[in-house]
């Protein structure tokens, strides 16, 4: 039987520093991945889902959410990055420097920044820097993120340890915001809420109160949509206890779109700082999700401010909203925790 075609993936000790991935199949965007997002998602925030709403705040071209750009262009990162991944780790330095508009093609490229094999010698961390361009070569979104892949031969040796100094945040002077956008005639009724820039106090926690219980035909069709072909989230022999993991960006969507109750108002994600999968989920988890404010950015633009938020996902509902237990590890339930700037009318 021949293999000599097929691609098994890269394992730890395939990655070299500075090494430049182009990956494979540009994907175009289009309404069908609006719907199928709203469709597997309870998003309902007004600018992904209005063009009326959309022009109203100044952008003619009516984007789709975030994080179907985010999703497009980290799939296209699995098969060279992390096919044979044992967990993606963290995100940071994520900003969206374009609204993504369906006929937008994106197509993926990432550079090797940072190398560490484990102490177990079976594994080791990867760190890359991946960039989103369009059809007009332009940056659609750009970001690093870190992932520990299992070695093909564990005694392969190691390679030079080599971290790469990451940002903790990105600076709201670092922000992009989309050309021409306006909130001073925001329609808050169309929104859903009234809470602007002003009414959120940083250190106030919010409970988003709603949950979704995850079922396996979601979360795999939700990864196949982002062409994410990692064989954890599909093959139930990939994993020793034969369960089908659950995309860590699906939990970021469904938080995400749990947290339109109480933040309607966060029309735009700008910027993700920091992203931590602190537990994997599965089918049957119950998904709930709260936020906490930890800084505030004005005047961006015409009526625009911006929230630098905390989301985080639980397996079933903190009422408490506790992220650290006094030890400071992770509480029990948690599944995500996100750091993100989203832009808001002031």
């Amino acid at each position: 039987m021949s293999h000599s075609k097929t691609n098994p993936g890269n394992f730890f000790e395939d990655f070299t520093l500075g090494q430049v991935i182009e990956h494979a199949t540009p994907r175009t965007i289009t309404e069908g991945d609006r719907a199928l997002y709203g469709a597997i998602y309870p998003s309902r925030f007004a600018l992904p889902s209005s063009a009326e709403f959309a022009a109203s705040v100044g952008l003619s071209a009516h984007p789709v959410e975030e994080l179907i750009g985010f999703h497009v262009a980290f799939g296209k990162t699995v098969p060279d990055v992390s096919l044979n991944a044992v967990a993606n780790l963290g995100y940071a330095e994520c900003r969206f420097h374009l609204p993504v508009v369906p006929g937008d093609t994106l197509r993926t490229r990432s550079e090797v920044i940072g190398l560490k094999e484990n102490s177990n010698g079976r594994t080791g961390v990867v760190w890359v820097r991946s960039t989103a361009t369009n059809q007009r070569g332009e940056t659609a979104l750009d970001w690093a993120r870190w992932v520990m892949v299992h070695k093909r031969d564990a005694e392969a040796p190691a390679p030079e340890t080599v971290v790469p100094e990451l940002a903790a945040v990105v600076e709201p002077g670092a922000l992009v915001v989309p050309a021409g956008l306006d909130f001073t005639q925001y329609d808050a009724a169309a929104a859903g809420e009234p809470h602007r820039l002003g009414d959120y106090e940083v250190g106030e926690k919010i409970d988003h109160v709603d949950g979704v219980t995850l079922t396996d035909a979601e979360h795999m069709m939700a990864t196949r949509l982002w062409q994410n072909t990692a064989k954890v989230h599909f093959n139930t022999q990939a994993r020793p206890d034969g369960k089908r993991l659950v995309y860590g960006g699906h939990i970021i969507s469904l938080a995400r779109a749990l947290s339109f109750n109480g933040l309607a108002n966060a029309q735009l994600i700008a910027a993700i700082n920091a992203g931590s999968h602190v537990a994997p989920a599965f089918a049957g988890d119950t998904v709930h999700a709260w936020s906490e404010v930890l800084d505030k950015a004005d005047d961006l633009a015409p009526g625009v401010g911006a929230l630098r938020l905390r989301l985080v996902a639980t397996r079933g509902r903190d009422e408490s909203m506790t992220l650290r237990r006094e030890d400071k590890k992770y509480a029990e339930g948690v599944l995500l925790d996100l750091d993100y700037w989203a832009l808001v009318p002031r």
